[in-house]
């Protein structure tokens, strides 16, 4: 109760200051605010903005956590290859967990202490209220990078994607390119050798191959994601089980596809993620699988071609592989940046799953397609939702001459 009324003692003080949004903000975040609207319509409801950013943050915990202990079980398998003969009795263990929390959880901290950290400068500067967006956002980050991505480079890309994402088109609800993937986005771009490789997706690997090559003589800890081993040709040596639970090399929170198809499930049980959107986005990946499976089948593609590996893998593996699942899930929905109509988003999901499979096969170089397939959708989004709606008006002209004739 004490901090309650200082907290609203100091949101008093500062009232019409410039400061009043950054006390507001954390006046509201730690208690329900007690201002009620005393005239004109209203509608009541239970949830809001807040509550639902706390819905998707709910939802990607699991993957959070997960991720954890991956991250130190990755690392221990990769200098002990036998301990991943017996992936679900090795993968639980405290010293796993101890330095996957020590690697993963700075990436969260830098994520919501630099991203909130510019919401509040422009909430102050432009002097309105801070906005829920980023609680979403700052969660997404850390589970979309390299485990040992440096926090500096973090801190860059976190500043560029709030500011330049978001910030400039006018803040949460306004922005067209989803906040995280454009954070990625300028990841992949500005620093490609640690967003791309066998060596940034196991935490020591990079650091590993620096003593390598100063000549030091010590083992070598290498991460090769599935992908990575496909688009090179390479046989996998992870299993479609592994690949499933999670036990696999990549990005923090993407590797655990049963994980993600909770979290998908409990977002469309919630009413916050759009089903259409998981349902078509999957749609379109199988579709382009198959097209590439076809196409093998058919002898159009020998077994020496570097896209061989990829078009040859069963379609549905593509479900289970990279961050399409989680990106599908996560990002695809985000109701910002998707297409608003309802048949609008049977096309928008189709084309991301569509695009996001064609992407991952003809670019061996980056065989992660979902990022680059989402943000240009998310461009299009608009556009769809245009002709549906046009679609629609022209129908119910058509509808309104036969009347009158």
């Amino acid at each position: 109760m004490g901090l309650k009324q200082n907290l609203h003692n100091l949101k008093e003080k500062y009232r019409g200051t410039n400061m009043a949004p950054a006390f507001n903000a954390l006046h509201t975040f730690l208690y329900t605010p007690n201002e009620t609207t005393h005239s004109g319509s209203h509608i009541r409801v239970v949830d809001d903005l807040k509550r639902t950013m706390n819905t998707v943050i709910m939802a990607l915990v699991p993957c959070l956590i997960f991720g954890i202990f991956n991250a130190g079980y990755q690392h221990y398998a990769a200098i002990d290859n036998s301990l991943r003969l017996d992936p679900l009795g090795n993968f639980f263990t405290w010293d796993n967990f101890i330095l996957g929390a020590w690697t993963v959880l700075p990436l969260v901290i830098v994520s919501y202490v630099v991203g909130l950290g510019v919401e509040f400068i422009f909430a102050i500067i432009n002097k309105h209220e801070v906005e829920e967006g980023y609680l979403v956002t700052g969660m997404l980050v850390p589970l979309i990078v390299p485990i040992d991505i440096p926090l500096w480079m973090l801190t860059v890309a976190v500043i560029f994607g709030v500011v330049i994402g978001k910030e400039v088109f006018g803040g949460t609800g306004m922005n067209i390119l989803n906040p995280a993937l454009t954070i990625r986005a300028f990841l992949f771009f500005a620093y490609p050798t640690w967003m791309s490789g066998d060596k940034v997706w196991v935490h020591g690997a990079v650091e590993n191959s620096k003593q390598l090559a100063a000549g030091a003589n010590i083992d070598v800890i290498s991460g090769e994601t599935i992908l990575g081993s496909l688009a090179q040709n390479h046989e996998p040596i992870y299993s479609l089980w592994d690949s499933f639970w999670g036990f696999i090399p990549g990005s923090v929170g993407e590797t655990s596809t049963f994980l993600i198809l909770l979290g998908g499930l409990f977002l469309i049980f919630t009413k916050v993620g759009s089903w259409r959107i998981m349902l078509s986005s999957v749609v379109g990946a199988l579709v382009m699988g198959l097209i590439f499976n076809g196409v093998v089948n058919a002898g159009w593609i020998q077994s020496g071609n570097s896209f061989y590996s990829l078009m040859h893998e069963p379609f549905w593996h593509h479900l289970l592989f990279g961050g399409l699942a989680f990106g599908i899930v996560y990002m695809a929905t985000d109701p910002v940046t998707a297409t608003q109509t309802n048949k609008g988003k049977w096309y928008y999901g189709f084309l991301i799953g569509f695009m996001s499979v064609m992407i991952r096969v003809f670019n061996p170089a980056y065989p992660e397609g979902v990022m680059l397939a989402i943000l240009l959708m998310n461009v299009f989004a608009p556009t769809i939702d245009h002709y549906v709606v046009m679609g629609n008006i022209k129908k119910r002209k058509k509808r309104l001459k036969v009347k009158i004739a």
